[in-house]
């Protein structure tokens, strides 16, 4: 194998491995499905004073924004839902004692989703989606980014509710 060819291969497999763990989070970001799960009962439907979301209302915009990355860069004919109101819930707490934990289960579905499109080396991460300028390493640095910004809101919301785990 020629050099320029084992510096590119490299090169890949250390950008797939920062990807995979952005998407993960870690290190200097919250774990994604940890700090979800984190999050009490008591909690969910609760915002505080001055507050714009409950943690319901965040999870739910994760999973939903999450979905729709993901459908769209499997298919750009994807129909994304309305904006705004497509991307939030219709209630601001969970509609029932087990809405929460499917809400996470499916969101960590679609992050290893993800995971899985950074892992395959067959995929060129910087080739244009079909129909689209838009490529999967975009829309995978997208979800990331999204979810970090998120996330942040749900531990600071967690803190401000006093059960706050992360500092």
């Amino acid at each position: 194998m020629s050099r320029a060819r084992t510096h590119h291969l490299r090169n890949s497999q250390v950008l797939r491995k920062s990807l995979a763990q952005l998407l993960a989070g870690g290190r200097a970001h919250a774990e994604v499905v940890a700090t979800l799960r984190e999050i009490p009962r008591a909690c969910r439907g609760t915002k505080p004073r001055g507050a714009p979301h409950t943690p319901w209302e965040l999870l739910e915009h994760l999973r939903i924004a999450q979905r729709d990355i993901l459908d769209f860069s499997r298919d750009p004919e994807h129909p994304s839902p309305a904006w705004p109101e497509g991307f939030w819930p219709a209630s601001s707490a969970p509609p029932d004692s087990r809405a929460w934990e499917r809400s996470v289960r499916s969101f960590a579905a679609d992050l290893a989703a993800l995971q899985r499109v950074v892992r395959d080396p067959r995929r060129d991460l910087l080739a244009p989606l079909p129909g689209t300028i838009s490529t999967w390493l975009g829309q995978l640095l997208l979800a990331a980014s999204h979810n970090s910004y998120h996330l942040g809101q749900l531990v600071l919301l967690a803190k401000q509710l006093g059960r706050g785990k992360r500092s």
